[in-house]
Parts: C-alpha cells; structure tokens; sequence
C-alpha cells in the first residue's frame, strides 16, 4: 500500500514536472532525474524488489513499440551508413570503453565490466524523442537520431545478456555465435509474422477500449514469447511495431487509432516516471550499505564512467563526420533526393545528444540480486542516466542556439503536398455528383485546397454522410503517397489525424466506414 500511495505522490509530482519543463523550455526526462536522483537520497521510501524479467517485459516492451510505431523505413534507408556506424560501431566502442574502466578502474570481473558497458552504451528512444522533439532540429539530424536510440538497444541487450550468462558461468563461447545470429535473424521474422498474424486475429475487433487491451496484451505477449524462444525480444518489438505502423492505417477506425495513441502516450510516459522512481529507491539503500570509503570510491567511478560514455560518444561521432565531409569534398556527396550532406555543427549536435534513460535503467535493475559488483554496477548506471540527461538535456538548447540552428521545413512542405493530394482525391471524388450536398462539399475543398487548412466543420447529416464516404479514399490515397516515398511517416502522420479527427466529427460514436479501393 506504501509503494502505490508514493506511486500516487510521485506522479503528481511528475505531472507538475512535465509543466513546468515545457514552461522553461526543457526536455521532461531531465527533470524526472533530478527527481530520482532527490529520492535516492532522501530516507524513509519503501524498499521495494522487482522480478529481473518483469522489469525488462514491464519497462522496455511498450517503450519499443512506441518509439518503433512512428520510425519511418524510407527515413532509415536514407540514412543507412550512419544509423549502422552508431548502432554497431558506437556501441561497441562505448561497451569496450567502459568494461575497461569497470575493469581497471573499479574491480569489476570482466563478464561484469562488460554487462556494465552494455547497460549504459545505448541512448534511449523516449530520452531522445523528449528531448529532441521539444527542440527544432533539422530534420536529417532528428532522423539519424531517433533511429539510433531505437536499433542500438538490440546489440546492446545482446551482449547484457552474453555478459550476464558468462558471469554465472552458464555460457558456452563455441555457441555464442550461432546464438546471435538465431537472436537477430529469428527476431527480425517473428516480428514480421506476428504482426501480420495480429491484425488476422483481430480482424474482428471494432470498438476502441477492446482494441487497445489487445495492442498491449499482444505487445507483452510478443516480448515473452521472444524471450522464451530465445530470440532478441528487442529486434522481434521493433520489426513487429514496425509491422503494425505499415498495416495499421487502412484497417483501423479513426476512433480505436486515436484511442490507441492517447493510452500510449500516457502509459510511456507513467513508466518513465516509476522508471526513476523505482531506480530511486534501489540506489538508496545501495549508498546506506557502502561504507564512507566505498562511497566515495563508488561515487568517483560512476562519475568516471559517465565521463567515458561522454567523450566516447563525442570522439567517435566527430571523427565519422569529419571523415564523411572531407570524403563528400573530395569524391562528392550521393545521397538521396532530400537528404542534406552532413555537416561540422550537425556533429556536434549528434555528439552531444546522448542521453540514457529508460532502457539503462531498466537493464540496470534488471540485474540478479547475486551478480557480481551489482550495487556498484547499479549506482555507476544510475549517475550515468542523471548526468546525461541533466548535462546534456538540459545544455542542448543553449548548444544550438551557439550553432545557430535552424529547423529546416521538409516536413512541412510534406504535409502541405500531402494535403494537397488528399484534397484533390476528395474533389475527384465528388466530380459528377451534383447533388446539393456535393455542392457545398465542392465549395468547401475547393477553399481548402485554395488555403491549404483542414475541412470546415458541418453539421448537416447528408454533408456528413457524404464525407464518410470519401475519407476513407483520401486516406487511401495519403497511404499511396508514403509508399511511393513522396511523403514521410511523420507527415503522414500529421495528416492522418487530421482525418481521423473530420471522420470522428462527421461519424457517430462507434461508427466506422469501411475502406473502398474502388
């Protein structure tokens, strides 16, 4: 009863939180570390164990499908090489980096050193879309970024998980390889198929409350079988949520999607904040157990572990885009229609946008209770998500401002091409009819198309009736834009809520209009 009235107390809080960051300017998560970081020093809080499993399935699973619902595969295939040097080759270096100080440095046996690197080396999904999405980057660099924090979590888990497996000693090297590539390959097509098979399954599921249980019953549910399977449950959500954004749009109501996004919003959002209240509570009694000695060599290893994930992170990223714009100088840029060519200041701004989050903490207290250098590992994670949400959170802004950063509009001109193009599939659907109400229809997509803005709300049930029945063609058609790549996922994304907003204005409640192709 404690931990649900502190969980109640502290959600307030979060909630106060959330305001006030967006009043001065600054990313949510940030100020949710401060609060964790005020918890764990603060006494009187519950002790409080978690199942390792649960915490991973409870706190990574619906983060994943998220972050994976909105991640555009023509934004992906765009930026390729750099997604892949970050979520390979960044990792690796960061998981090396910091199992050589948790080695030297802190006394960690090695299985645990690399555990330890393998927990803080992959910035987190909902850290960067906080953070990046209340800032105005270019759109290039939110892509590479948004990305990164998604992939990198596979690679990462993997070898979290190698590593937990080589310190119980219940690893076999020669087998290690193969058990990888089953992990990756399988994940990738359990994710295909389990997607494709949810919308079979759930084919005749209409009403809103019943469609989102599902989505988070069918989310947990992927998660463990994964896990049970002995696949990377991280590749088999994101290819699986991948699945679902694909297919989802021409098989859902206007109503259950809108329900559906609104329940997701809130559930990320209630996680992170007992993400960082729970971690709270795990690091409190760690710092009463450590001796003032052992404090304060803790204290100076989590500080310098969190200076390694840092300047790791920034050599690497300035080299790579060093390197690409003196080769784009001599040999010339080929990149897709659309693209920009890197830049120095955008290396900088990638550099520096490594925030840790959910994932580091969930990963963190995800450890048995007997792993070697548990409390260390822990503490030195927790520092790691503090100090790179804080510093680097919260200095972002000013950094571009420095740079002088403007957004670029690509989006933008996307929604307005977009638009245009649903705007004229509904007067293409009205030509012949020359009925009243198609009258008044015409008039009014014809000022819409004239201004480019939404519908002009109408109350009478004929004009009502009539657009229910051309929605449905003008999301046909959105959707036939972003497969032919002349829109991305984010302006298709905008634009389909303005539909599912004039189909749930014109339809009544529980009402869906079936898609036509014809």
């Amino acid at each position: 009863m404690i931990l649900f009235q502190w969980t109640l107390v502290l959600l307030f809080i979060a909630v106060l939180l959330t305001g006030f960051s967006r009043r001065i300017g600054v990313p949510y998560p940030s100020l949710l570390a401060l609060a964790g970081a005020l918890i764990a020093v603060i006494p009187g809080g519950p002790v409080i164990a978690i199942d390792p499993e649960l915490e991973l399935a409870l706190f990574v699973a619906p983060v994943l499908v998220d972050a994976a619902f909105d991640t555009s595969p023509r934004d992906l295939k765009r930026n390729l090489a750099p997604l892949l040097s970050l979520v390979f080759v960044m990792v690796a270096l960061t998981v090396a980096a910091v199992a050589f100080v948790g080695w030297r440095w802190g006394g960690l046996p090695i299985a645990a050193a690399i555990a330890l690197g393998a927990i803080v080396a992959p910035p987190d999904a909902v850290a960067a879309s906080a953070v990046i999405g209340s800032l105005k980057l270019p759109r290039r660099i939110t892509q590479i970024l948004q990305g990164e924090s998604l992939f990198n979590d596979a690679p990462a888990l993997l070898t979290y998980r190698l590593a937990v497996a080589a310190a119980a000693g219940s690893l076999s090297w020669a087998s290690a390889g193969p058990t990888i590539a089953l992990a990756a390959v399988g994940g990738v097509a359990a994710g295909y198929v389990l997607g494709r098979l949810y919308f079979f399954a759930t084919r005749g599921v209409t009403d809103a409350a019943s469609s989102t249980v599902l989505t988070f019953v069918s989310t947990f549910g992927v998660w463990i079988l994964a896990d049970r399977l002995g696949l990377s449950a991280i590749i088999t959500m994101v290819v699986y949520a991948m699945t679902l954004a694909a297919t989802a749009p021409l098989r859902t109501s206007a109503r259950m999607r809108v329900s559906n996004y609104s329940v997701w919003e809130t559930v990320v959002f209630v996680l992170n904040v007992l993400a960082f209240v729970i971690m709270g509570l795990q690091v409190r009694p760690i710092l009463a157990r450590l001796q003032s000695g052992e404090l304060e060599h803790a204290c100076w290893f989590s500080a310098g572990v969190l200076a390694t994930v840092i300047i790791v992170r920034i050599v690497y990223v300035l080299a790579y885009n060093t390197t690409v714009v003196l080769k784009n100088r001599r040999f010339g840029a080929h990149l897709p229609e659309g693209v920009r060519p890197p830049t120095f200041r955008g290396g900088v701004v990638v550099a520096w946008c490594g925030m840790r989050g959910l994932v580091t903490l969930a990963t963190a207290f995800a450890l048995p209770a007997a792993f070697p250098g548990r409390d260390l590992i822990v503490l030195a994670s927790f520092t790691v998500v503090i100090g790179t949400l804080v510093v680097q959170g919260l200095t972002l802004k000013p950094l571009l401002t420095l740079l002088n950063f403007s957004a670029d509009n690509v989006v933008e001109q996307e929604v307005s091409r977009g638009r245009t193009a649903i705007i004229r599939t509904a007067l293409d659907a009205l030509s012949g009819n020359e009925s009243e109400e198609a009258a008044l229809a015409r008039t009014a997509y014809t000022a819409a198309l004239g201004v480019a803005a939404s519908e002009t709300p109408q109350g009478a049930t004929n004009y009502e009736a009539l657009k229910l029945q051309i929605i449905p063609k003008q999301r046909l058609a959105l959707s036939q834009l972003r497969e032919r790549g002349e829109i991305g996922d984010e302006a298709y994304h905008r634009l389909e809520e303005e539909l599912d907003w004039a189909e749930l204005a014109a339809a009544p409640a529980g009402h869906f209009q079936p898609l036509t192709t014809d």
